[in-house]
């Protein structure tokens, strides 16, 4: 680093009902340090010792909550609105008033953590090992780490649990993608930029070690070392061109890759039925392939940020870290089939959205597994007049239905397929796929293309013809659930261990890209995100097969021009029905109790 590395450190005992430490150095097997506050209970000493609840990330250990997203922290459960509580993090006063030390660190790069920025990169989670170990080793620490957080604080916890740390203890990723390449830059092989693009430059550029008026613009104090000039700024940041990162086993993105087996610590993953289009997935397959011998998969809904506050769901929270990290297990979780893993809720009925309210009305139920071993996959067709239905349509003749390529949510390039009314309750739960037929033509006197990408939304009309919408992560409304895939990435891999019928697998390796041909006809199985919903008596299910962004999407875009670029994808997109081109969903529906 340009400037000498200062240490200072405040230590706080008189303001707050904790002992606040800010800026404690951690140094790091690189010879680098990252920097963190420690809220420890009054009562912490060689002789009285604490767990530890730790978060590593870069949106900044000392930007308050209340000036990182103003309405959001409004919102949040009253005792969460802290002078110390930070976005996406657990509350010091709370947790330290039940037993915990609470250490939140500036990942390297941001804060006051000198080193490059280069956020879910490899060497951001070397550092995350170094710190969790060093926590487990402080003499107020009873050596036992549990990690608590959402999105990035989530996401990291995977790839840090699979390097296995000394003295990490638990897990609790709550809503965080366990995938960073399916479930984070690309769907389904298409580039998701939109989100990231606004999210860097506003939750972690302006975070930057060494960057100048921080704490003149509040966003926590300047950097103790003095700040950085533009060129040095420029010279610790890692942040490669998003469209050149295409395939898994591109450098950067192999670097990440990690084994969901190798994560042996007991693991409380908290899946939002809503945030179809970054975390819903992780936090399933998470729970899925991990290798603990204790795991739980908790499902909610709501925006990200407010139920990990909520009174309920801080309660599971602290009771899963008691029985993990305090021996205090109240409910069962440490011993093998007292709990039953899966806690699913249960979207049923039309509350609206974005109204937490109306949602804490959905039923829970109890399961034993997931997916739920009682799931009928069943076959919904899709007909050449646009229906969708349980029975094998009578299609004689081959057809095709065409639409726009590069869509931009209008009629011309979107195909809907609506469902007949429901004639009872119906419970759809798990995974689902579509299985369709699909080539490319040119446009008159137009370029020929040589890729598709298909944009697959499901969603649920109410009785009365009125879409039943529900939360999307940033309170917006979104459909019941979505799927992805670029055609010529359309190779599965039904060797992999984890390839299931309901489940299809990807490696998603340069060597796996294929050809598209104009007017050859593909068949493709389309992943489409876990979901749960209740089709009541009189309702319908729609079907969107797009080459765009639908409704709904929100600041999730895909909209790169590079990475969709007219070259390569305008023209038309066909869908081809017939005897030998039979197109469907398989959807998991589970029979009333």
């Amino acid at each position: 680093m340009p400037n000498q590395q200062r240490d200072i450190q405040t230590i706080d005992a008189a303001s707050f009902p904790y002992i606040f430490e800010q800026n404690v150095s951690i140094p790091l097997g690189n010879g680098g340090v990252v920097r963190c506050n420690v809220y420890k209970p009054k009562t912490a000493s060689m002789e009285n010792k604490f767990p530890v609840l730790m978060t590593y990330g870069p949106y900044g250990k000392d930007v308050p909550y209340k000036r990182f997203n103003p309405k959001s922290f409004s919102e949040v459960d009253s005792a969460h609105q802290t002078e110390h509580s930070a976005w996406e993090t657990p509350t010091p006063v709370f947790w330290t008033n039940h037993g915990y030390v609470v250490v939140r660190a500036d990942e390297i790069g941001t804060g006051q953590s000198p080193g490059v920025l280069d956020v879910k990169s490899a060497t951001s989670i070397d550092g995350f090992c170094d710190v969790i170990e060093w926590a487990a080793q402080q003499p107020w620490s009873t050596g036992k780490v549990g990690l608590l957080g959402v999105s990035y604080y989530a996401a990291t916890q995977w790839q840090v649990a699979a390097r296995q740390p000394s003295g990490l203890a638990a897990i609790v990723p709550w809503e965080g993608f366990s995938d960073a390449y399916s479930e984070s830059l690309r769907h389904g092989g298409i580039l998701s930029n939109k989100f990231f693009d606004m999210w860097y430059a506003r939750q972690v550029a302006p975070n930057q070690y060494g960057l100048p008026g921080r704490a003149a613009r509040n966003w926590g104090p300047d950097t103790i070392e003095g700040d950085l000039t533009a060129d040095e700024l420029n010279a610790n940041r890692h942040r490669a061109a998003l469209n050149e990162q295409r395939y898994r086993d591109d450098e950067q993105l192999a670097a990440l890759n990690f084994n969901l087996e190798d994560i042996t610590v007991p693991i409380l993953s908290v899946a939002n039925l809503g945030g179809s289009l970054l975390h819903l997935r992780g936090n399933v397959n998470g729970y899925l392939w991990a290798g603990s011998e204790f795991k739980y998969l908790r499902f909610i809904v709501g925006r990200h940020d407010l139920p990990f506050y909520y009174p309920e769901e801080v309660e599971v929270q602290r009771s899963f870290l008691d029985a993990w990290l305090r021996d205090e297990d109240r409910d069962g979780w440490t011993t093998k089939g007292a709990l039953p893993p899966v806690d699913l809720i249960l979207r049923k009925g039309n509350v609206g959205y974005n109204n937490p309210a109306a949602e804490r009305t959905f039923a829970r139920r109890k399961e034993s597994e997931w997916p739920l071993a009682r799931t009928n996959y069943t076959p919904f067709y899709l007909t050449a007049d646009r229906g969708l239905q349980p029975v094998l349509p009578d299609q004689p003749l081959p057809r095709k239905l065409s639409y726009r390529a590069l869509g931009e949510d209008r009629p011309s390039d979107t195909l809907t397929f609506m469902s007949s009314p429901f004639e009872s309750d119906t419970e759809i739960t798990g995974h689902i796929v579509a299985h369709l037929h699909v080539s490319i033509s040119r446009d008159r006197w137009g370029n020929s293309p040589s890729d598709l990408d298909l944009f697959i939304t499901i969603r649920h009309l109410s009785s009365s013809g009125e879409e039943v919408l529900y939360t999307g992560s940033a309170g917006e409304s979104v459909p019941v659930t979505r799927g992805w895939l670029r055609v010529s990435l359309r190779k599965t891999n039904p060797q992999h261990p984890r390839h299931r019928s309901w489940l299809p697998y990807r490696d998603y390796y340069f060597t796996d890209v294929l050809p598209v041909v104009p007017n050859e006809v593909y068949p493709v199985d389309v992943e489409i995100w876990p979901t749960n919903v209740v089709i009541e008596s009189g309702d319908r299910l729609i079907l969107e097969v797009s080459s765009g962004d639908t409704a709904g999407t929100g600041f999730w875009g895909h909209d790169d021009p590079i990475d969709r670029s007219e070259k390569v994808f305008k023209g038309q997109n066909c869908l081809h029905f017939g005897p030998d081109y039979v197109n469907y969903i398989s959807l998991p529906l589970i029979p009333p109790n």
